[in-house]
């Protein structure tokens, strides 16, 4: 059985305040400013979006701790960070198991996803359909397509997010150079430019962000 739990927190470093969230599914606010995207069963589906939209024409940094529970090699399938504009809104949704409540399963087929939308995995199970490596890693992805050629894990085979730790996440938007940077625990672990604005979101600026799980087995 590869279930796990997942807790998390937010913060906005560029507003006073702790955003509001709608949750989905099990997703519920525990004590000390977390949510709890999923308890530790099969088939739990949990999501979180702030009530707060980002606007894409200005700079931001979201700040966040994520605990991805300590059963190394049991533990699935992961969580996501997402930016996006789907039409569902505050109830859009991707896939079972690796597609983590974002993505896919198939990549290369149909299947329920989220976009327009730009996401950060944190994956603590292998899906070679996915092109995930054997250890824990982090991901960017676009437009509800989780298969990845790329991948950070500190350059350790053995890198693993499932240590019974909290997490230190950042997500960096610079408009005026369209640079985007991610960190963890301090590391940057993926920098690139991408006009989000024009070429992800077609010229929609305000835009809804949150987390996603969803387990299967």
């Amino acid at each position: 059985m590869r279930s796990v739990l997942f807790i998390l927190m937010c913060i906005f470093l560029t507003q006073s305040g702790l955003a509001q969230f709608i949750t989905i599914g099990t997703a519920q606010p525990m004590d000390g400013s977390c949510i709890q995207l999923t308890p530790d069963r099969p088939y739990a589906q949990g999501i979180a979006y702030s009530t707060t939209k980002l606007n894409l024409q200005n700079y931001f940094e979201i700040q966040f701790d994520i605990y991805l529970g300590d059963k190394n090699g049991a533990g699935a399938d992961g969580i996501t960070f997402v930016i996006h504009n789907d039409s569902r809104e505050y109830e859009a949704f991707g896939g079972w198991g690796e597609g983590m409540g974002y993505g896919r399963m198939n990549p290369y087929g149909n299947g329920n996803n989220i976009s327009p939308s730009v996401a950060v995995e944190f994956d603590t199970y292998q899906n070679a359909i996915q092109n995930d490596p054997l250890m824990d890693h982090v991901a960017y992805l676009e437009n509800g397509y989780s298969f990845h050629e790329y991948y950070w894990n500190g350059n350790n085979d053995d890198f693993n997010l499932e240590d019974g730790e909290l997490h230190d996440f950042r997500f960096r938007w610079n408009p005026s150079d369209k640079t985007i940077t991610v960190y963890l625990d301090g590391l940057v672990v993926y920098q690139g430019t991408r006009d989000l604005l024009n070429d992800v979101f077609s010229g929609q600026a305000n835009v809804i962000w949150g987390f996603t799980c969803l387990l299967y087995t």
